[in-house]
């Protein structure tokens, strides 16, 4: 189902939300008020969240600019988190922009699950 102005307000607030608890359970310090940006083993990075349902997790260009890494934060059916750790040159070579109309539209750009799947690290099961 295409996501509309409510749906992607709600996806929102979830992602904003689980990332600062995916991020409290691996033990990465938040470095913005603003976005789910934060230090992790000595990197800044960005952790992005996706429901069960979810394949995608999208990222902005200005993250995507100047980032080495994004965490993909995959719910499970049990309700935690299985995070993989995409390298950034990996994340460009396979997003592609999303397809909001609204502000986002041309800023943020969307990966499959399966590439943090098959290219990434896999960082762990976490319960938040």
């Amino acid at each position: 189902m295409p996501q509309n102005r409510d749906s992607g307000a709600e996806g929102n607030r979830f992602g904003r939300e689980f990332g600062k608890r995916v991020a409290t359970a691996l033990g990465a310090t938040n470095a913005s008020a603003s976005s789910n940006e934060c230090d992790f083993n000595g990197e800044r990075i960005v952790i992005h969240c996706a429901r069960t349902k979810t394949g995608t997790v999208g990222v902005t260009r200005r993250m995507v600019e100047k980032l080495p890494a994004a965490l993909g934060a995959f719910e499970q059916e049990d309700g935690s988190f299985l995070v993989y750790r995409l390298p950034m040159q990996s994340y460009r070579s396979h997003m592609k922009p999303s397809r909001s109309l609204g502000r986002s539209a041309g800023n943020v750009f969307v990966v499959e699950r399966k590439v943090f799947e098959e290219q990434g690290s896999n960082v762990g099961v976490f319960r938040v």
